[in-house]
């Protein structure tokens, strides 16, 4: 098991906290992003830049992951890949996608998609918080533990 990161919009905090755990586990962390990522010195740790354009670091991700990794992205349909690959998407806010929600969630953004083209101001996601960012480790760790690490 590894852990990809979709790492164009992971907030700097989660990334910090998903250093750490890579090193205290050992298990390897793959950061992708169409724009250099700055890393600390891991054997565990890694980045991949991707060319630039439109869903190109999702695709790769996509591409590149086995069943059983953890992928940790607010894209929604990669988290739909994610899933249909047997693998486990977690949002930066510590919301796991999964099966039963993931059609729901598909729905809710083609159809805010739809409203934002249409010219709709439907404003944006809340503030990253400490909440959210206590909400992530935990879920991280949780996952983690099940997981044998």
């Amino acid at each position: 098991m590894q852990i990809w990161v979709d790492a164009d919009a992971c907030p700097n905090p989660i990334k910090e906290i998903l250093f750490r755990a890579a090193i205290r586990v050992k298990v390897t962390l793959t950061l992708v992003a169409n724009q250099p990522v700055r890393i600390p010195p891991s054997p565990y740790i890694k980045s991949v830049k991707v060319g630039s354009g439109f869903d190109v670091a999702d695709n790769w991700i996509a591409q590149h992951l086995s069943s059983g990794d953890l992928v940790v992205t607010a894209d929604i349909p990669l988290a739909a890949d994610v899933i249909e690959k047997k693998g486990f998407a977690l949002n930066p806010r510590g919301e796991f996608y999964d099966k039963e929600n993931i059609s729901e969630r598909l729905t809710m953004r083609n159809f805010m998609e739809e409203l934002r083209s249409s010219g709709v101001d439907i404003g944006g996601p809340s503030a990253f918080s400490q909440a959210d960012r206590q909400a992530f480790a935990n879920q991280l760790d949780r996952f983690l533990s099940s997981n044998g690490f």
